[in-house]
């Protein structure tokens, strides 16, 4: 019986350590690659002096993308106006009067980022430039923000899969809100580190 229970002890043993070593393995795996994986170009906010601050202004990130979208608009005297991707036949039917325009490509980056100090925007793989639009709240005027820029590949172990890095050139503004705006680090990767700093001359909190 007492060699019976010194081999029940041993196994259990084994056991305990083949799963504290899966489990260091496991954890060696998990820390060699990066806690988050998303890569996006950082704009943090100041006001014209240069001090950091939240910018209480609403503010919506658009993106202008190539290419041009056909939508339909439907409206009825004593009915909400209908947008539609496609021709609504039933709609039409209805009584409801058709037109048709062409709308640009855009793409909402940032959604309405109130009394924020800073906002995160992901960049094009393959475009030398992008193209961004700030929307306020406050004012009518939009600022357009063109950002020159490289990527590159890159792998940090194979088992982490390949990331896309770039690399910022050069950056400029228009001045609706925006003072001036600069670059503050031209490598942008998934550290979170700032990349751009725009400098506002409108309403802030500090």
């Amino acid at each position: 019986n007492l060699t019976v229970n010194r081999n029940k002890h041993y196994i259990s043993f084994l056991m305990l350590l083949a799963a504290m070593t899966l489990g260091m393995l496991a954890s060696c795996y998990s820390n060699n690659c990066p806690l988050s994986s998303v890569v996006t170009c950082n704009y943090c906010f100041y006001d014209a002096e240069g001090t950091a601050i939240k910018y209480s202004d609403t503010i919506t990130v658009t993106t202008l993308k190539p290419g041009w979208n056909t939508v339909y608009i439907y409206r009825q005297l004593g009915s909400p106006t209908v947008e539609r991707k496609q021709r609504d036949s039933v709609l039409l039917s209805q009584g409801f009067a058709e037109t048709v325009t062409q709308r640009r490509n855009d793409t909402i980056l940032v959604n309405k980022a109130c009394n924020t100090s800073k906002i995160e925007v992901p960049m094009s793989y393959f475009n030398e430039e992008d193209t961004i639009i700030f929307s306020y709240s406050r004012i009518s005027l939009k600022d357009t923000i063109k950002i020159k820029h490289s990527s590159y590949a890159h792998v940090e172990l194979p088992e982490c899969g390949t990331f896309r890095y770039h690399n910022l050139r050069s950056v400029t503004s228009t001045d609706a809100a925006i003072d001036h705006i600069e670059i503050s680090n031209p490598k942008v990767d998934y550290e979170g580190r700032e990349n751009i700093k725009i400098f506002f001359n409108g309403v802030v909190e500090k």
